[in-house]
């Protein structure tokens, strides 16, 4: 960079700017270019670190443009319904790894430039370190070494701070944080059980910034000829070492102990939308729905009746594969719950005759996403209370057709609600122009933070709910916490983006809330992805199967069919240190990073 233009410097930078975004973007699903996490910042921290001038101000310019670039590029699939909510978006969420570049730019800076340092110094400290310089001080190199240390302390502290921020600012949106990367690589993501997945972003980054130092000192060294030690550099190995081996030891240590065996038929029916708009009438769905259950039903009867007569044959005593549990989408059917109080409940009779249907063929705990609205009684008929509440709930109805539900605490913007519309009516116009479906009024809020008490296998177990992108939000999955055991159940609908990675995405970061609470999920969805995750946020089946995910025969889950998944449900489940902790693990990470960085930065 010394040699170039202050223009062509410019534009290096911005290259090096958009090729760390373009990399980040692709980092997750459908590329999963996941050994990438561990050089994508690479042209960024040295375009930041060597510019000249105003360096808070171009550090923010570069980052944010990162960031752009990289939501621009992950979030492609948001186009299926908005393109400017996808460029807004994209817009937003840099301003995170922006004010990121402004603290490395300004303060987490090691290469000071020569002139700031002029304006700073007297004529005497110049003198003496020049002295200094001559006498080739032989600790030089660890006092290098344990600078660069602070340097990528800060950096990666900051960043994990940044990812967290962005997760809790305005309900927040924490998709696709740097972590998020290893969804596919078990040992480094065991690791999220002790700081969440916002944690699991600290080793790339302190990596990075810890080989661009070590990376100039090391090419000043072999153009004198004098190579020497970099301790740094051996710092980052082990500590990803120590990573590596805690991610080995979590994976030999999780699943051992009692569990509660439990089967749940999951069924996915792939009903087209136009972004809201379902395709479908209710009568398709609802049939649909039925049709699709019955089959699964039927074909396990079969199978388990052709096991029977082998084990009958050899002596042997079989389990039979009939479910305890089966679980449906999101709003998987058209009728609502009409909710009285705490206790009475009516809904509308073509879903009353949907689950009778289901009922007639076994005893089953049905689970599916309903919408509830607040009602009262009207001499002997229940009616909807006039302004009445609306929720987006999970619905569980046990085997005497009790019912439990959970209303959604954490809203999507503009799709569960709109801010502001009462006094801007124009959004309700463009949310009906973009969505294709008409608004009709927000949902409410839930309150309640206890799991649902549910019988799974004859065994009393907690059920830590969740609708929709909720899976993806660790500090509220963890209010559920409680002792004993317990399991995670999403129901999601991820259909208003059809056939695109957003679904995949989706999943990628709802398996890290299996390794942070170490309690198996298992998810519904109307297409994909359908799956039974365990502890160590796997779908491997627990008696060595096949991968527990609803597939067709090309590998797609964009496909319309059901699973039949087994779930281990830990009796005493693994304590976590995110468990105890939360979020002010690396909220404290985040600011001790930003107080080292300032105070190294003004100490130059």
């Amino acid at each position: 960079m010394a040699g170039s233009s202050p223009r062509g410097g410019g534009v290096l930078r911005i290259g090096a700017a958009v090729v760390t975004g373009g990399i980040i973007g692709l980092l997750f699903p459908p590329f999963n270019w996941a050994g990438w996490v561990w050089v994508c910042l690479l042209p960024l921290f040295i375009a930041i670190w060597s510019a000249k001038g105003r360096r808070g101000w171009k550090g923010f310019g570069m980052g944010w443009l990162a960031g752009f670039v990289a939501s621009l590029v992950s979030l492609h699939w948001l186009t299926e319904v908005t393109s400017v909510g996808w460029v807004a978006l994209a817009a937003y969420l840099g301003i995170f790894p922006g004010v990121w570049g402004l603290l490395i730019g300004k303060w987490v800076n090691p290469w000071k430039p020569k002139e700031e340092e002029g304006k700073k110094d007297s004529a005497i400290q110049r003198k003496v370190r020049a002295k200094v310089g001559k006498a080739a001080d032989p600790k030089s190199h660890w006092r290098a070494s344990w600078d660069s240390l602070i340097f990528a302390f800060a950096a990666a502290s900051t960043w994990c701070g940044l990812e967290w921020l962005r997760g809790w600012l305005f309900t927040g949106f924490g998709w696709n944080s740097l972590g998020v990367a290893f969804h596919e690589t078990p040992v480094m993501a065991q690791s999220a059980d002790l700081l969440g997945i916002c944690g699991l972003s600290f080793l790339p980054v302190f990596l990075q910034a810890v080989l661009v130092q070590t990376g100039v000192r090391l090419w000043a060294e072999t153009k004198r000829g004098r190579l020497k030690p970099h301790v740094d550099f051996g710092v980052a190995a082990m500590l990803i070492a120590v990573a590596f081996c805690y991610g080995v030891w979590r994976l030999h240590t999780v699943p051992q102990g009692e569990h509660v065996r439990l089967k749940v038929l999951l069924v996915q029916l792939n009903v087209p939308q136009d972004a809201a708009k379902r395709l479908w009438s209710p009568e398709e769905i609802h049939f649909g729905y039925e049709e699709e259950t019955l089959e699964a039903l039927e074909e396990i009867e079969r199978q388990d009746a052709s096991r029977f007569e082998e084990a009958a044959a050899l002596g042997q005593e079989i389990r039979l594969n009939t479910p305890d549990w089966i679980i449906w989408p999101e709003s998987a059917l058209y009728g609502r719950i009409l909710r009285i109080g705490d206790e009475d409940w009516a809904m509308w009779g073509q879903n009353l005759e949907t689950l009778a249907r289901i009922r007639e063929q076994g005893t089953f705990t049905l689970a599916m996403g309903l919408n509830e609205v607040e009602g009262e009684r009207l001499g002997q008929d229940f009616v909807e209370k006039v302004d009445a509440r609306l929720w987006n709930s999970l619905a569980v109805f046990d085997e005497s057709s009790e019912l439990l539900t959970y209303r959604k605490h954490h809203l999507v913007i503009f799709g569960e609600y709109i801010p502001l519309v009462e006094t801007l009516p124009f959004l309700k116009a463009i949310y009906e122009q973009q969505s294709g479906a008409s608004y009709g009024g927000a949902f409410a809020k839930g309150e309640s933070f206890d799991p649902l008490m549910v019988e799974a296998a004859g065994e009393s177990v907690g059920l830590i709910p969740s609708v929709c992108f909720e899976d993806t939000v660790p500090r509220l999955m963890r209010r559920f916490i409680r002792q004993g055991p317990q399991w995670i159940v999403n129901v999601t609908n991820d259909g208003w983006f059809r056939e695109s990675p957003g679904a995949a995405q989706h999943f990628a970061n709802a398996r890290f809330r299996a390794i942070e609470l170490r309690r198996p999920m298992v998810r519904s969805a109307n297409n994909g992805v359908s799956a039974a995750v365990n502890p160590l946020g796997s779908t491997a089946h627990p008696d060595g199967g096949p991968p527990q995910e609803l597939r067709d025969e090309n590998g797609s889950h964009f496909t319309r069919g059901w699973l039949l998944a087994e779930v281990d449900i830990p009796k005493e489940p693994s304590l976590t240190l995110y468990m105890l902790i939360g979020d002010l693990g690396v909220v404290m990470l985040g600011l001790s990073g930003l107080v080292v960085g300032i105070w190294k930065g003004r100490r130059g």
